[in-house]
């Protein structure tokens, strides 16, 4: 419960499983966190969950169970993808209210089982679509409220993390994008046309993705593991302006006024300064509180379905060439 008998609230009482370097953030995070009572971590690499522990000054758990044990009310869930699934039902059938990360799930049929399970439960089930809380991200979506988008195109590029083992880019970082194709046209994806290679990895590290919405928004991602720096950029046009965002540096310049010899006014927008996973954990307490999720668990359904329909294009293709037609793929997500 998130309130005394008197009806104040009271801090919510969280925990983390699953310490690596997401899990260990969110946790950094949680512990100086005004509304939380941080129960501590969980994780079954013993060394992993002491080191963590020592490091924030928490306790350490080897399961989510002893967490719900010592009073957990809501769980940050931070494990390995293809753990999100078991993971998110043992914490929800406890009675938890969840944050997982994303993506929601490695399958379109185990994230919609985590979001089914969550509303029979009646607990709060959130997305950590983290990038949807950076401040530039906020601005963007502010400059091109009530306008009428034409295009997006989104790049995320870098260098190959040494980290990653059981993904390629399109769901360790052109779900993020795919997200936020979503976010900022208020509207989903039902046209997919993917491009996407293996060039030095086992699994794809390029990925060139072209989309269309429901309300007609054109919309592309070029991602890759092959750059050697990082770059993380929005462009939006629209009827009357055009948009850019720089997600690392946080600046966003807005382009206005065209006029007929070719010329226009540009202007930088004003940014907040805020950690975006703090914001992330904010708006969770919320959902513990009874707001609505900032990210709901459909979100969090309708970009992994989108990204495996990316996928698809990995599969062998027709030998003949002449023969096999050119359609468009349907994400069909609702």
């Amino acid at each position: 419960m998130v309130k005394d008998p008197s009806g104040a609230s009271k801090p919510v009482r969280v925990g983390v499983v699953g310490v690596g370097i997401m899990g260990y953030n969110h946790a950094r995070v949680l512990i100086d966190l005004p509304g939380t009572e941080m129960v501590g971590v969980a994780d079954p690499d013993a060394g992993q969950r002491e080191k963590v522990a020592a490091l924030l000054g928490c306790r350490a758990f080897a399961s989510l169970e002893e967490l719900v044990a010592n009073g957990a009310e809501a769980l940050v869930i931070a494990a390995p993808t293809h753990l999100h699934h078991e993971v998110s039902l043992r914490a929800i059938e406890a009675g938890m209210h969840v944050l997982v990360e994303k993506p929601i799930a490695p399958t379109v049929a185990e994230a919609q089982a985590i979001v089914a399970a969550a509303r029979a439960k009646g607990v709060a089930l959130v997305v950590g679509h983290v990038e949807r809380f950076n401040p530039a991200v906020e601005a963007v979506k502010n400059a091109i409220r009530d306008e009428e988008i034409l295009s997006i195109g989104i790049t995320r590029v870098g260098p190959f993390p040494p980290r990653m083992s059981n993904v390629g880019v399109v769901i360790d970082l052109a779900v993020h994008d795919i997200d936020l194709i979503c976010h900022f046209t208020g509207s989903h994806i039902t046209e997919v046309q993917p491009q996407v290679k293996a060039a030095v990895a086992e699994r794809e590290d390029i990925a060139l993705l072209q989309f269309r919405t429901a309300n007609g928004v054109l919309a592309h991602i070029n991602t890759n593991w092959l750059t050697p720096f990082k770059a993380r950029t929005v462009h939006v046009a629209t009827r009357k302006k055009y948009v850019i965002g720089d997600l690392l540096t946080r600046q966003v310049t807005e382009y206005f006024d065209y006029k007929p010899d070719g010329s226009y006014s540009m202007r930088h927008l004003p940014v907040a300064y805020a950690e975006p996973l703090r914001l992330e954990l904010l708006r969770f307490l919320d959902a513990v509180r009874g707001s609505a999720p900032a990210v709901t668990g459909e979100d969090g359904v309708a970009a992994i379905a989108v990204a495996m329909r990316c996928l698809e294009a990995l599969e062998p293709a027709p030998t003949d060439p002449v023969s096999a037609p050119r359609l468009p793929l349907r994400a069909g997500v609702a």
